[in-house]
């Protein structure tokens, strides 16, 4: 089946400020970044490891939007000092962060019986801990006004079972438990946080880290035989950082057209 038209943005977030982790390249991160710009967002800051593509990012954003305050900073969310940096810059700069999209993440093919202490503790460090970092980073700023949205990147295999994914896959069911959890406790200060878990969308490190024969076999069992563009992705994450999901919390939406 092709690949359905782009959807032109329908200011989902006008006048918001937008957080997002993980946001340079070409993947899910870049995507959300992309279409809360669209979507009229007042103001942005991008994050990610790589200051250089964080910059490129940065400048494709401007010009393909318009939208010239998109700020800048790096930030490994594995380590605390440079995460309660990332927020305190984040509020600096944006006036206040109204959205704050948890798309850090990291995986890798490896049987359980092969795997070391080391690579699993680093895929959990970065995709579980990582979001519970700023996760807890950014409640009090959000808490103090009474108001806020977070939304974390999932995926369904938190739910499903995949040989070789045993880390990925307990990494993202903890940030599923984690959504739900936090989600509680924030209700009463007006803040909501939720989740997309995505089958399979296809991108440049997604692409480099695992099989092209394993990921065209997942794109198959697809009932739209076809992996997701990773816009539809953040099609989704938009609508979860809008107030047209002001009833949700605690939830996690599967972005997938895999059969049951």
């Amino acid at each position: 089946m092709s690949t359905p038209t782009y959807v032109p943005g329908h200011g989902l977030l006008r006048g918001k400020s937008v957080l997002i982790t993980a946001a340079a390249g070409a993947g899910i991160g870049f995507s959300a970044a992309l279409r809360a710009a669209e979507e009229g967002c007042r103001a942005m800051m991008i994050s990610d490891i790589h200051e250089g593509r964080l910059q490129e990012a940065a400048a494709k954003i401007r010009e393909a939007t318009g939208l010239e305050r998109v700020h800048t900073c790096v930030c490994n969310v594995t380590n605390e000092e440079q995460v309660q940096a990332l927020v305190a810059a984040a509020e600096r700069e944006l006036g206040g962060v109204d959205v704050l999209i948890n798309n850090a993440g990291l995986g890798g093919s490896r049987l359980l019986v092969e795997m070391g202490d080391e690579e699993w503790n680093r895929v959990l460090d970065v995709t579980l801990t990582g979001t519970m970092r700023m996760t807890r980073a950014m409640l009090p700023k959000m808490m103090d006004r009474g108001r806020g949205v977070i939304v974390n990147n999932a995926s369904v295999l938190g739910w499903r079972a995949q040989k070789e994914q045993s880390h990925y896959a307990a990494a993202k069911a903890g940030v599923m438990a984690l959504t739900r959890c936090a989600a509680v406790e924030a209700a009463e200060h007006g803040i909501r946080i939720n989740a997309v878990s995505p089958s399979i969308a296809l991108h440049d490190f997604l692409k480099k880290s695992a099989p092209k024969e394993l990921l065209d076999q997942l794109a198959s069992r697809e009932a739209f035989g076809r992996a997701a563009e990773v816009w539809e992705v953040a099609n989704v994450m938009m609508f979860l950082a809008s107030d047209y999901s002001s009833y949700m919390t605690g939830e996690v939406l599967s972005v997938s057209s895999q059969r049951a």
